[in-house]
């Protein structure tokens, strides 16, 4: 098209038509040609199109009189100056840009419209910066001086597997978040089920296990839509209220487990196996409390992605916690946020203005205008005034006690930890949730609260425990430092290693630091396992990864271990090859 210098268009109707045929007939030939702009509106500018194939299928204005141009026409390298100015875009989480994470996909671009399209991949449907990001792409991109309109969609990756090898129902498992309390009765099961539904309001596809076989709580919190228990093929499919996935050993069987732990143990594999969850952003595991077999075997068995810690403000619970956050260190799985239930009561007083005594109060006034000498007009006597100013008084009384309330907090178990916790482990999200009659009463109804009064406040801190979830769960996702390493054996050099990190550590070294029970008493922290009991020649006969952040390693000695990574890696380089190492080395 062609535009005044006031951006006016000035090609009537038929004219663009025929200007439109010039061109896509111009396009089969390299070389360019002109076409001058007539007509009573606007042949005084000496304007003229100028076409051809030679100018990238561009538009030329050109300037009859004195032949200045104004080049529109489209960039060979017009991908990568898109790119370059998505570049701009930073994802305020990861601390980097949508191109350099990969976000941006699918990016076309229609010559004859100069129409611009791409996609926005996110990590998690329910992720925060949507909106923004997708404001941002099209802003930027439509300021390139060669587009005319930008389309950008927003969508979120495939579902990766997250899940052990050998669980056929869980290999479409995005991120698996345990909710652990390591004590009962604090309102571990309430926050796992309204954190399952704030993740399903945020657009994400979410499944909540009930792990608790000796005291299953699902079936009392969620009546799910249809109760009858299905199989699909060999696999049992999960029930479902309002588009959560829900499995609880309750829904199967009445009542709880009568059994010793090694059978439970058993049954939680079948569980895990048999199961058929399908395609889920998130899987919500409803931990049972305590720090014992089950939850080592949840923790080792699965690639567990994060844990929510669930406590209240007594101090016994807060020693609990910090067993939690150690056990699930142990097996370097990262514990993203704190739910302290029960924080505090919230009551409403009514506002009451003070008791005032008028008589009193007249008095003071009739004394105070008499020893000030004051001259009152319009004949008023110091008595009459004196009343006029009590009278004031009790009005502004009376319209500050009109039935207005204040709502205010009473911590009933004391202040809590949660700036404790977040100072001594690090931890950032952190949430309060009152004692509120009508969470209790939801969680024995069969209805979620968040389902219920989606719109109060402690809907929205949910969904914002929910939100912090799906933030955790990206950086941990695009973090290489999180990233699973490969660990290797040099059986020539009898040394072991981390792919891609410089050091070692030897065998022998790596051996005496296992924390194992049988190694590390557990309560006192005393060290069972001496040096002198280990080999100089052991070797490592088995290495495998253990869920998302340890390894498992069987040893020459009949004994296995598992090691966080982090635990191996804060050994390297600090090894040195013993005697027996200097003699096993091959040159």
């Amino acid at each position: 098209l062609c535009f005044n210098k006031k951006r006016t268009m000035l090609v009537s109707s038929w004219k663009l038509i025929f200007v439109s045929l010039f061109y896509a007939w111009s396009a089969k030939y390299t070389s360019a040609f002109t076409l001058p702009i007539r007509g009573p509106r606007f042949s005084s500018l000496g304007l003229e199109l100028k076409f051809g194939h030679e100018l990238g299928h561009g538009l030329m204005m050109v300037d009859g009189d004195s032949g200045t141009t104004t080049t529109t026409e489209i960039p060979s390298d017009w991908r990568e100056e898109i790119l370059a100015t998505l570049a701009n875009v930073i994802d305020p989480e990861l601390k980097s840009d949508i191109v350099s994470l990969g976000f941006v996909n699918n990016l076309k671009l229609d010559e004859v419209s100069r129409t611009v399209s791409f996609d926005v991949v996110l990590t998690s449907p329910a992720y925060s910066g949507q909106e923004g990001f997708q404001q941002q792409c099209n802003d930027l991109v439509s300021a390139l001086k060669w587009t005319n309109e930008v389309k950008v969609t927003m969508t979120a990756e495939e579902t990766p597997s997250n899940t052990a090898e050998g669980i056929a129902g869980m290999n479409q498992i995005g991120a698996v978040i345990a909710v652990s309390s390591c004590k009962g009765g604090v309102g571990k099961s309430t926050t796992a089920v309204n954190l399952a539904y704030g993740l399903r309001s945020l657009g994400a596809s979410v499944g909540i296990f009930d792990a608790d076989f000796y005291g299953p709580s699902l079936p009392t919190m969620i009546t799910p839509n249809e109760d009858n228990v299905r199989f699909v093929g060999r696999q049992i499919a999960p029930l479902e209220r309002d588009g959560v996935r829900l499995m609880s050993f309750g829904y199967v069987n009445e009542g709880s487990a009568v059994m010793r732990g090694p059978m439970v143990t058993q049954l939680l594999d079948q569980f895990l196996s048999l199961t058929d969850w399908g395609k889920l952003d998130y899987l919500i595991i409803d931990m049972p409390p305590g720090t014992g077999d089950i939850q080592l075997t949840l923790s080792q068995r699965l690639k567990i992605t994060a844990a929510v810690i669930v406590t209240t403000p007594q101090e016994l619970s807060f020693v609990d916690v910090e067993r939690g956050i150690e056990m699930f260190d142990t097996v370097n799985v990262p514990c993203v946020a704190v739910v302290e239930n029960m924080a505090y009561l919230e009551t409403e007083t009514e506002l009451k203005a003070p008791k005032i005594d008028t008589d009193e109060l007249y008095e003071q006034f009739f004394q105070k205008l008499k020893d000030s000498d004051i001259e009152l007009s319009d004949g008023k006597s110091l008595e009459d005034f004196s009343l006029d100013l009590v009278n004031i008084v009790n009005q502004q009384q009376s319209s500050t006690s009109n039935g207005e309330t204040v709502k205010e907090k009473v911590r009933i178990f004391g202040p809590g930890h949660l700036q404790r916790l977040s100072q001594q482990w690090g931890i950032e999200h952190t949430f309060s949730i009152p004692l509120l009659p009508k969470i209790a009463s939801n969680g024995d109804s069969g209805t979620p609260y968040i389902l219920e009064f989606p719109e109060s406040s402690q809907a929205q801190t949910y969904r914002d425990l929910g939100a912090s979830v799906v933030q955790e769960v990206s950086k941990l996702k695009y973090s290489q430092s999180q990233s699973r390493p490969s660990i290797s054996y040099d059986e020539v050099k009898n040394r072991i290693t981390i792919g891609g990190e410089d050091g070692y550590v030897s065998p022998a070294d790596l051996r005496r630091d296992c924390k194992c029970a049988s190694c590390v008493e557990e309560f006192s922290g005393r060290q069972i396992l001496q040096p002198s009991d280990v080999s100089e020649v052991i070797r490592p006969f088995k290495i495998e990864p253990c869920g998302n952040y340890a390894v498992s390693i069987d040893w020459s000695g009949g004994h296995k271990s598992l090691y966080p990574y982090r635990q191996i890696r804060s050994l390297l380089n600090k090894s040195k090859p013993t005697e027996a190492e200097a003699k096993l080395a091959v040159p």
